[in-house]
């Protein structure tokens, strides 16, 4: 937990292990992902006009991505039975890992929730039935990546990604104390997190929301399988009052019930404080 705490507010970016999520399922659903890209989408990539544009340019960076992706739905509705030339094994592969992804983000919620000091279902509830999606991509081998990023330096809008990438080849840079910090690919299964900035709202800027990016390969193309948990669209966000300073009361207040408090907790000060300014109680965060 004390971990967890402070990845999330310190570089907002981590790695799990040990997650639940089946290993083999893992495996199998880079496979398909991998045989798809191969049979439909990799001769597409290199027919577009960005590659092409790119082939023509000798020193002017390119104003694009060197990426080939699309996304899948799961709830509140699923669009993966409508995706064109998905084999039967790759939808059955994703139902199934998806299923434990999304178990593995609630129970991070959770714990984000508690490490907060806030009610345990508390993020689940703020994010108002969550949405769910995966984006698929493939970042294919580019001739010229000093001309072109794979994916431009970003925050994520949403709130918990889970990120199932590349066992062999790197890419992925977080942005961290003004350097870019390259992310080894994965090991042991590992699904890596970072946070988004909705999460970094609701915490009220306890919990950050990390820039990063995704360098070209010049010699071998990388994969990405990426799940976002996202509130859902018509969820309102807010940071949760149980963790705001509190506002608009009067200092003579503060002054009479700092002289009964003063050799007590600071944290706990503000929170009752909190409660005196709204008249509800700090704790109906729920």
């Amino acid at each position: 937990m004390g971990a967890l705490h402070e990845a999330c507010k310190k570089w907002g970016f981590f790695w799990v292990e040990n997650h639940g999520v089946d290993n083999s399922l893992m495996e199998e659903v880079k496979k398909q992902v991998n045989v798809h890209y191969e049979d439909y989408m990799v001769k597409s990539f290199y027919n577009l006009d960005t590659v092409k544009e790119l082939e023509s340019c000798t020193s002017a960076a390119l104003d694009g991505d060197w990426e080939s992706s699309f996304f899948i739905w799961h709830q509140p509705n699923s669009n993966i039975d409508g995706i064109p030339n998905l084999k039967q094994e790759f939808r059955e592969a994703m139902k199934g890992y998806i299923q434990q992804v999304i178990k593995l983000a609630e129970t991070l919620a959770e714990l984000m929730s508690e490490n907060l000091g806030l009610d345990r279902g508390y993020l689940t509830k703020a994010f108002s039935e969550p949405c769910v999606g995966t984006k698929i991509a493939k970042y294919p081998k580019c001739p010229k990546p000093e001309l072109v990023m794979g994916l431009r330096a970003h925050t994520d809008a949403g709130g918990i990604i889970l990120l199932h990438q590349d066992d062999t080849v790197s890419g992925l840079e977080f942005f961290k104390d003004g350097e870019w910090v390259p992310i080894p690919p994965s090991r042991n299964g590992r699904i890596f997190v970072n946070l988004g900035d909705q999460l970094e709202v609701v915490s009220n800027g306890t919990y950050k929301s990390i820039l990063h990016r995704v360098v070209a390969d010049k010699d071998r193309s990388r994969l990405s399988i990426a799940t976002f948990y996202n509130p859902g669209s018509n969820a309102i966000i807010s940071p949760a009052r149980k963790l705001m300073y509190p506002s608009h009361y009067r200092f003579q207040d503060y002054l009479n019930y700092y002289v009964t408090t003063k050799f007590s907790d600071k944290v706990s000060r503000f929170q009752t404080i909190n409660e005196m300014s709204t008249g509800l109680p700090a704790i109906a965060d729920k």
